[in-house]
């Protein structure tokens, strides 16, 4: 269960002086990346020749903002990419309906997530691309947006921007927190540095118990469990012509799907296929990759191991002789969630952590995972808990749990209402984290009206 949060944002711990071994780190690392402003610029030709970045609103990396500031309170989100900027839609929506005069500034660093942010937002609330960590491109950004609260996502932490942000006495806080081990064992090789960025943070709100633990032990002395936003989310859009026309074409066949996979896991999904087929000759395995870029790479292995694969993002339907449909493209995965049953989380066969399984269970999945996932380790315990997942480990275990699935409707359907139910007890993360950003908001807007007034 979560842990009870902070009554008044004053019980929140204090700002102290950094230790000097903090203070020299910080100095070396801020001094390191002003001299590397020069190699900044070939990064970003390199990101723009692989289509890495958007080529119209490059200046945005370097805090050129690409639109003026609305007048009155702003609040800025910052959000690594698609995952963490979806979480936080829903706490948004809650935001802006306390106060219809509040803008939303959402910064993330990927193309992806930008068209999709595009379609997403609500009225009043846009995107800009983050700005590289150089100190004068964090200068810039934050002299023209000036918000009245920052809200930074998950475990995406650039020093420079942070402690900018903190020194011009902007209130921050960081939600839906998660640290993974291997990021943990990485900030722990510098305690003090850790300790000096988590406790710019006025508030600090984790996703898990574990979470908590290992941010406490960092330095953020108050981190609590608040319960995770991606758990609370809507169910995963789809449009119903979409749906439709796929649905028409694999009517009568079985379907499965493999959710946000990762290098190395369609590989297994190819050999599973392939030991199904016997069997099932008209069988269809869907594969939605978590970066659509790769579409073309993953067809063409398929295609070397004798499948016949089809991508959407080249406009190609799955026919009768298609073996494995690539659906790679962006915010489509509602869609292929609404067509099949019988679904593997990606991001679990491969040492990633594992991608959220309640966006499957809230659209009446039956859940296939791997062993590796510490990034939801408390939702997929607590599908397992409701027994509505099957752990695979391989190509052998996840063919059989699917033929299990395909071959058995009762227990496919009994699996998905268990998952199902465990999605329906995941609600109200949004509304308790919205209640304690609500006064962090009007201490920095208070605090920005008071420094006008001083400068009156």
């Amino acid at each position: 269960m979560p842990d009870p949060l902070p009554d008044r944002v004053s019980d929140l711990p204090a700002k102290e002086t950094p230790p000097l071994s903090a203070r020299f780190g910080l100095f070396g690392y801020r001094m390191a990346t002003r001299l590397a402003r020069p190699a900044l610029g070939y990064l970003l030709k390199k990101r723009l020749a692989r289509g890495k970045e958007d080529e119209a609103r490059i200046g945005e990396r370097r805090g050129i903002a690409g639109r003026p500031r609305p007048q009155g309170p702003l609040v800025w989100f910052h959000a690594a990419s698609i995952g963490e900027a979806v979480s936080v839609l829903p706490l948004i929506a809650r935001l802006m309906a306390q106060d219809p005069a509040l803008h939303v500034l959402v910064t993330t660093g990927t193309v992806t997530s930008a068209k999709l942010l595009a379609e997403r937002l609500p009225k009043g609330a846009f995107h800009q691309f983050i700005p590289l960590d150089h100190p004068d491109f964090c200068a810039r950004f934050l002299d023209h947006w000036q918000p009245d609260l920052a809200v930074w996502v998950e475990s995406e932490f650039w020093p420079n921007l942070i402690l900018a942000t903190r020194d011009r006495g902007i209130p921050m806080a960081l939600v839906n927190a998660r640290m993974s081990p291997k990021s943990f064992e990485g900030w722990s090789k510098y305690p003090k540095i850790a300790s000096v960025i988590l406790n710019s943070f006025s508030l600090v709100l984790a996703q898990d118990q574990e979470t908590a633990v290992r941010l406490q032990s960092l330095g953020a002395r108050h981190a609590i469990s608040a319960g995770n936003l991606k758990n609370d989310a809507p169910a995963l859009p789809a449009k119903a012509s979409a749906l439709a026309s796929l649905h028409n074409l694999v009517l009568d066949r079985p379907v499965w799907l493999a959710a946000s996979t990762h290098p190395g896991e369609e590989d297994i999904i190819a050999e599973t296929h392939i030991a199904m087929a016997p069997d099932l000759p008209d069988l269809l395995t869907i594969i939605v990759p978590r970066h659509p870029d790769r579409g073309a790479d993953i067809a063409a292995m398929l295609e070397n191991r004798g499948l016949q694969a089809n991508q959407r993002s080249r406009n190609h339907l799955p026919g009768d002789k298609t073996d494995v449909y690539i659906a790679d493209t962006i915010g489509e995965l509602g869609v292929f969630y609404r067509l099949t049953e019988t679904v593997f989380i990606g991001g679990t066969l491969v040492p990633h952590g594992g991608q959220n399984p309640i966006e499957a269970a809230r659209l009446n999945c039956a859940i296939m995972a791997g062993p590796h996932r510490f990034n939801f380790e408390e939702a997929f315990a607590a599908l397992a808990e409701a027994d509505a997942l099957f752990d695979v480990n391989d190509a052998s275990s996840l063919s059989s749990t699917i033929k299990r699935l395909l071959g058995n409707d009762t227990l496919r359907h009994r699996r998905a209402a268990a998952a199902r139910k465990v999605a329906e007890a995941s609600s109200g993360v949004a509304e308790r984290v919205a209640g304690e950003l609500l006064p962090l908001l009007k201490q920095g807007s208070r605090l920005k009206q008071d420094e006008v007034a001083r400068h009156a």
